[in-house]
């Protein structure tokens, strides 16, 4: 078919839409993880965790963390898999996809080569689970190489991590930021679909289209064929558009103020940030704190459909206060822009349950 024309603000309201982060807020976790398919896990809480960021920033203030819990733990509408809380309507397709990474040489041999292992592993959560990794003995073998650092000498997390990945174990429920971890029959339902792998690729491309709104053909977001083409004004290459999105584009409910934890899903797509928003997004947290410019965690400001600024905040629990270090405008706001900037602000406050602090520069 001939591609659709899009200009370039239509293209990013197709985006934000899609995200969520338009007026319309949607109702609860269940209906943000299915939209996006993922909601990101990171503990790193200068504000508060990706997670619970990511779905404030959509539901606003009725959003509560143990909402989450209770979706993932009690109603099993979503579960965690490979670092984000999924819907459980995407799991059959998900695994599909999943286990292929567990099928590399890397990965392959070295569960191969701790059989017995696996085995003890398996069998450890089959007769004693649920269980946190720390009550799993560690009888590996052989050592992965922890090239990145991020883990420890303890092969069970990692063990569990790659069962998990094959479908064979799942996360139960967490105390605290640890997870316990339990056999997925009795986790996941027992009536999962079994798809073939061009279904599930298939089905995974379309979900991440649906979640995007539109996004090119390859690269960081992978949407392949799914969707329908379309041309951007102004931007090279053919890109894929939501169908839904596209059809929904003149029942626009219009804009508002969003700030986004730095590891949330819209900002992923680093290309599609600078092409569609002029977004160029670089993460302050590991640079030299004397090249940083917004300060060490600061959360992109969306206004609207455009990129306005850096909210460097803390939530500061022990002196029971948020603080607003400063609010970065990459061009001066308007006095509208801004007080509806101070209104989120609060709004952030009222839901942390602290104070702004007297020195907040808000």
């Amino acid at each position: 078919m001939a591609p659709h024309r899009l200009s370039r603000d239509d293209a990013r309201r197709i985006a934000v839409r899609a995200q969520l982060l338009d007026a319309d807020r949607p109702g609860d976790p269940v209906e943000v993880a299915e939209q996006l398919g993922a909601i990101k896990i990171d503990p790193t809480s200068v504000i508060a965790p990706c997670e619970h960021t990511m779905l404030w920033a959509r539901l606003g203030f009725p959003y509560e963390p143990g909402q989450l819990a209770k979706a993932v733990e009690r109603d099993r509408l979503l579960l965690e898999l490979d670092g984000a809380f999924r819907p459980m309507s995407l799991l059959p397709h998900l695994l599909v996809e999943l286990r292929r990474w567990t099928e590399r040489d890397r990965i392959r041999d070295w569960v191969a080569a701790n059989a017995r292992f696996r085995t003890d592993v398996l069998a450890r959560l089959r007769a004693e689970g649920p269980l946190l990794a720390a009550a799993i003995p560690d009888t590996a073998a052989v050592a992965r190489p922890n090239d990145s650092g991020w883990y420890s000498d303890n092969q069970v997390p990692r063990m569990l991590e790659v069962l998990a990945l094959q479908g064979e174990v799942a996360v139960s429920r967490r105390e605290g930021r640890n997870r316990v971890w339990d056999l997925a029959e009795r986790v996941y339902p027992g009536d999962l679909a079994d798809p073939t792998p061009e279904e599930a690729r298939r089905a995974m491309a379309e979900r991440r289209v649906r979640a995007a709104g539109i996004a090119r053909h390859s690269g960081w977001t992978p949407v392949r064929d799914a969707g329908e083409p379309v041309e951007v004004e102004g931007l090279q290459g053919v890109w894929r558009v939501d169908p839904e999105a596209l059809a929904a584009l003149d029942d626009d409910p219009g804009g508002r103020v969003a700030f986004l934890n730095p590891y949330d899903g819209m900002l992923a797509d680093r290309r599609r940030l600078d092409d569609l928003f002029g977004f160029h997004y670089v993460l302050q947290q590991f640079k030299p704190k004397p090249e940083r410019r917004y300060g060490l965690f600061a959360h992109p400001i969306l206004l609207g459909d455009r990129f306005a600024g850096m909210l460097e905040a803390t939530a500061d629990r022990k002196a029971g206060v948020l603080h607003v270090a400063a609010v970065h405008e990459f061009l001066p706001f308007d006095e509208e822009e801004r007080e509806s900037v101070r209104a989120e602000v609060l709004e952030l406050s009222r839901w942390l349950g602290l104070p702004l602090s007297d020195t907040s520069d808000v």
